[in-house]
C-alpha cells in the first residue's frame, strides 16, 4: 500500500473507530467491499491468497528436503529447490489463472517453480508427489495456522468473558425463555453461559486443526518413489512439523470434515452470544450496550442510533458458517482413489469458513470489550411483571401443605387475576392466602435476588473450566 493510500485508510480508520481492510487486500471474499466485516482481525494474513501460495511453497520445499532424506536425491539439489521456494518470487494471480487449464494451482505453480530452480535441480521440483498432496498439505498448513490465530482470539474473548463473568456474578436479570420473561438469573450467568460455550469449541478447533500431511503420489501407493516412500512420507510430515498418517488419506476426507465441524461449532458459540447481546441492547429491553468512539454503531440515516454493530458483524459471519460446513461435509463422497470434482470443491469454502469464524469471533471480542451492563435496566425490567416469574417459588413452597396440584391452581388463578386487574401479585397473594402467608413473607417469596438456585455455583464451574483450559493452552505452546 503507497503512503497516501495507507494515510487514507488510516483517517478512514480513525473516523469509524475499527480496523479497515486495506484498499488493496486481495480481492475476493477476503477483500474488496466485504472485506471490512467478513475479513475483520488477524485471520486474513492467514488464509489469503499470499498465505495459500506460502503453504503450497513449504510444501514443496519440504518435499524436497524430505526426498533427500530418503536418499533420492542430493542434498544440495534439495536446498536449491527450497531456496526458490519464497512467494514473493510467484504471482498468486498469475498461477490462478493458469490453473483453469489443469484443474488445481499446482500445475502451474510446479511449472513456475520449476523454471526457477533451473539447472540440475529442475528435474527434481515436485519429486514423486501429485498435485493433491501438495494441495492437501497447503490446505493443513493453511487451517492450522488461521486455526491458531483464531484460537488467540478465543482465548483473548474468554479471558474477557471470565472478566464480565465474575463482576456481574451477582447482577440480576430476567432470564427469558421462548422470548418471554422467565425466572431470574445473573448477567454473571448469562457471560458464563458465553464463555464455556466458546471456550469449550476453542479448544475442540485446537484438536481438530491438528490434521496430519499428504503424501501418496498419483494413486496413493507411492510408486514412484519405491522402496524409499515410506521413508520420504515420514521425513515429509516431520519437515513441516505435521502428524505422519498410517496412509494417504486423498478421498478419505473425515479429517476435513471434522475440522469444518469444529468451526461451525465455534462460529455457533459466537453466534449465539452476538445474538443474546443484539437482543439485549434493543431500545425497549437497553439492558447492555456496545460503548465506542464517534461514528461507531451510527447509521445512514438516523443521528440518534447507537447499534451494536460489533455483536452484528459476529453474528453475520458466523451466519455463514452452516453453509460453508455443509458442502465440505457434502465433499466426503468420493470417487476411488481420487476424486472428479468434489476435492475441488473444498478449497473455497474451507477458506471461506476459516475466514468467517476468524472474523466472527474477532468481532465478538471487540464487542464485548466494548461491552457496558447497565444493571438498573436490568432490575428495573425484573419489576415489570409485578413478581409474576417468581409465581412458581410461590408454589414449591405452598406444595407441602396444599399439595402440588393445587398449590399450581391457586397461583395461577392469581397470577391471572394480577395481569387482569393489574394489581400487584404480592397483594392478590394476600388476599387469597390470608391466615397462610404474611404480606411480607410473600413479599420474601417473590424477592427475584432469593431465587437464583445454584447459580452462583454455575460461574464458579465455568470459571474453573476457563482457568483449567487457560493452563492446558499455556502448556501447549510452551
Amino acid at each position: 500500500m503507497n503512503t497516501e493510500k495507507q494515510q487514507t485508510h488510516n483517517a478512514r480508520s480513525e473516523v469509524t473507530g475499527v480496523a479497515e481492510a486495506p484498499d488493496d487486500a486481495p480481492g475476493g471474499p477476503g477483500g474488496g467491499l466485504f472485506g471490512g466485516m467478513f475479513a475483520h482481525g488477524r485471520v486474513e494474513d492467514q488464509v489469503g491468497d499470499e498465505a495459500w501460495l506460502r503453504a503450497l511453497l513449504d510444501a514443496e520445499a519440504a518435499l524436497a528436503r524430505a526426498c533427500a532424506r530418503g536418499g533420492v536425491m542430493g542434498a544440495a539439489d534439495a536446498e536449491a529447490i527450497a531456496a526458490v521456494c519464497v512467494p514473493e518470487r510467484f504471482d498468486a494471480g498469475a498461477i490462478g489463472r493458469a490453473a483453469a487449464a489443469s484443474g488445481n494451482p499446482v500445475v502451474p505453480l510446479v511449472r513456475e517453480l520449476t523454471r526457477a530452480v533451473g539447472g540440475d535441480a529442475a528435474r527434481h521440483v515436485h519429486y514423486g508427489a501429485t498435485s493433491q498432496d501438495i494441495m492437501d498439505t497447503a490446505a493443513v498448513l493453511v487451517s492450522r495456522r488461521a486455526a491458531a490465530v483464531i484460537r488467540s482470539d478465543a482465548d483473548a474473548l474468554c479471558e474477557v468473558l471470565a472478566v464480565l463473568t465474575e463482576r456481574h456474578r451477582s447482577t440480576l436479570m430476567p432470564g427469558r425463555t421462548l422470548l418471554q420473561q422467565a425466572l431470574p438469573t445473573t448477567f454473571g450467568l448469562v457471560a458464563a453461559g458465553w464463555l464455556e460455550a466458546v471456550g469449550g469449541a476453542s479448544a475442540r478447533l485446537g484438536a481438530s486443526a491438528e490434521l496430519p500431511a499428504q503424501l501418496g503420489g498419483a494413486a496413493g501407493t507411492l510408486a514412484s518413489l519405491g522402496e524409499a516412500g515410506p521413508r520420504v512420507a515420514a521425513a515429509f510430515a516431520d519437515e513441516l512439523g505435521l502428524a505422519e498418517p498410517a496412509l494417504p488419506w486423498h478421498t478419505d476426507r473425515g479429517r476435513v470434515a471434522e475440522l469444518a465441524g469444529a468451526l461451525a461449532r465455534l462460529c455457533g458459540a459466537v453466534g449465539k452470544a452476538a445474538g443474546d447481546i443484539v437482543l439485549l441492547a434493543q431500545t425497549e429491553v437497553g439492558e447492555v450496550v456496545e460503548a465506542g468512539g464517534s461514528g461507531v454503531g451510527g447509521s445512514s440515516t438516523l443521528p440518534h442510533k447507537r447499534n451494536p454493530v460489533a455483536a452484528v458483524s459476529a453474528r453475520a459471519g458466523a451466519a455463514q458458517a452452516p453453509g460453508l460446513a455443509a458442502t465440505l461435509f457434502a465433499a466426503q463422497v468420493q470417487e476411488h482413489q481420487r476424486a472428479a470434482g468434489a476435492w475441488q470443491s473444498e478449497w473455497v469454502p474451507l477458506t471461506q469458513l476459516l475466514r468467517v469464524t476468524g472474523s466472527a469471533v474477532a468481532w465478538l471480542r471487540a464487542s464485548v470489550e466494548r461491552l457496558e451492563a447497565r444493571p438498573e435496566r436490568m432490575r428495573a425490567n425484573l419489576g415489570l411483571t409485578g413478581g409474576l416469574p417468581l409465581a412458581e417459588r410461590v408454589t414449591t413452597d405452598l406444595a407441602p401443605e396444599l399439595g402440588r396440584l393445587a398449590a399450581h391452581d391457586l397461583v395461577k388463578a392469581a397470577c391471572a387475576e394480577s395481569v387482569d386487574s393489574g394489581r400487584r401479585l404480592v397483594d392478590v397473594l394476600a388476599e387469597r392466602l390470608a391466615g397462610r402467608r404474611t404480606a411480607a413473607q410473600l413479599a420474601a417469596l417473590l424477592d427475584p435476588a432469593g431465587y437464583l438456585g445454584a447459580a452462583d455455583a454455575f460461574v464458579d464451574r465455568a470459571l474453573s473450566a476457563h482457568r483449567s483450559r487457560a493452563r492446558t493452552v499455556t502448556e501447549e505452546r510452551r
